[in-house]
């Protein structure tokens, strides 16, 4: 194994502080969206530093994507790292020296995942000498979404992250709060491990009128109540029992006044699914659902499906096991086998739709001391773990490499 001709654990550690100092600095400046100048340019002067080659502006019309390049001393194949790095349109409310100066905030861990990419890109290139192929580390923003298309990894797929030199195997990794494990431990899942993260828009139109009148009206906000009723229906009764599936609506909007009935009202929801076929299943009958049910009350609806959201997160078998093996020698007892998938979504799913991989969980919050989830204002993280990130990322380049020759 490795492990016998370098210590990437005891590696990894000696550059803790390297990848707080990165991660802090990150912290400052969050971008929103696919367009993250400052956070590239950031990358990509450290990046020069260590003398890695990489393209920037990956994904096309405003995508500041970075894709770096490490080659070894021997041809071989190629596998990759990826990180996602963007921010979200929130105002934090942690009293860090490092808090962020912008307005965003950093309230996902995508700060503490280029960090430690950062430091994986360090580690194999000062080994380079001994790795027989070559590591592309990935930094991909826009993993949140994006108002107007495709977020930052179908983006980047299609602009050839992926290709020249083709990818043949890619990890990644999410930081944060995990259930059911401890400060510091993985966890990781054969197959399928996340949900799709799909929109919809249901937008109802009616006849308006005075609040008095109803019956000189076509009642948008009526029509929309009973279609969001009817939705509920499909997973409670269309879905087996034992298939994971969730249909939420997250927002209506109607109405300008107390006393009129207005012409339209708009919702958005989401769907999550471990299957495409659910998927599907789900986005059409939500549509005929809508329809169905306003034209019965004299409506009409304009329904929408985003098809631009990721796709379920799933990962390849024997990826997984042979992280596994490598995890579980850096770390023996600080690896966990999930029993379940989860339903939240995460695009790194484009990735791993075109390429075997694996991705997997590393919690970085002490319950004693955090208590706030992903996306809050207080989301705050222990960094003691990050180092571990680079460890078994690093090594698993390198055995993967080494085993497939």
């Amino acid at each position: 194994m490795l492990k016998e001709l370098y210590n990437f654990k005891e590696l990894a550690r000696a550059m803790q502080d390297k990848i707080v100092a990165w991660r802090r600095d990150l912290h400052q400046i969050p971008e929103v969206g696919i367009h993250n100048p400052k956070t590239q340019d950031y990358i990509c002067a450290e990046l020069d530093k260590m003398g890695v080659r990489y393209r920037r502006d990956v994904g096309g019309n405003g995508c500041t994507g970075v894709v770096a390049l490490i080659k070894g001393s021997e041809d071989g194949k190629v596998f990759a790292i990826r990180a996602d790095c963007d921010g979200l349109a929130i105002r934090e409310e942690v009293d860090l020296p490092f808090a962020s100066k912008n307005g965003n905030m950093h309230a996902c861990g995508h700060d503490a995942h280029t960090a430690i990419a950062l430091g994986t890109a360090k580690l194999i290139k000062d080994n380079a000498d001994k790795l027989k192929g070559t590591v592309k580390v990935i930094f991909q923003p826009g993993e949140e979404g994006n108002e107007e298309g495709p977020g930052g990894a179908k983006r980047m797929v299609e602009d050839g992250a992926l290709e020249n030199p083709k990818v043949d195997a890619l990890i990644g990794l999410h930081v944060g709060m995990l259930g059911g494990s401890k400060l510091g431990e993985m966890m990781f899942r054969r197959g399928p491990l996340m949900a799709c993260m799909d929109r919809f828009d249901i937008t109802v139109k009616g006849v308006g009128s005075h609040g008095s009148a109803p019956q000189h009206s076509v009642d948008p906000i009526m029509i929309a109540s009973q279609i969001v009723s009817a939705v509920q229906t499909i997973v409670s009764r269309e879905m087996p029992p034992l298939t994971p599936a969730v249909v939420s609506f997250g927002s209506i909007h109607a109405g300008s006044a107390f006393n009129i009935i207005p012409e339209e009202c708009r919702m958005t929801g989401t769907i999550r699914a471990l299957k495409n076929d659910v998927r599907k299943y789900l986005a059409d009958r939500i549509g005929e659902i809508a329809k169905s049910t306003a034209e019965g009350l004299r409506g009409s609806v304009d329904y929408r499906f985003s098809w631009d959201g990721p796709p379920p997160l799933v990962n390849n078998p024997q990826v997984a096991e042979e992280f596994r093996q490598v995890a579980e020698e850096l770390f023996p007892g600080d690896f966990i086998e999930m029993p379940e998938p989860v339903m939240g979504g995460e695009d790194v799913a484009f990735f791993l739709e075109e390429v075997p991989g694996n991705f997997f969980f590393m919690n970085t919050c002490d319950p004693k001391r955090h208590k706030y989830y992903h996306h809050n204002p207080k989301f705050e993280i222990d960094e003691s773990p990050l180092w571990k990130g680079a460890a078994v990322m690093g090594a698993m380049a390198f055995q993967w490499l080494s085993d497939h020759q």
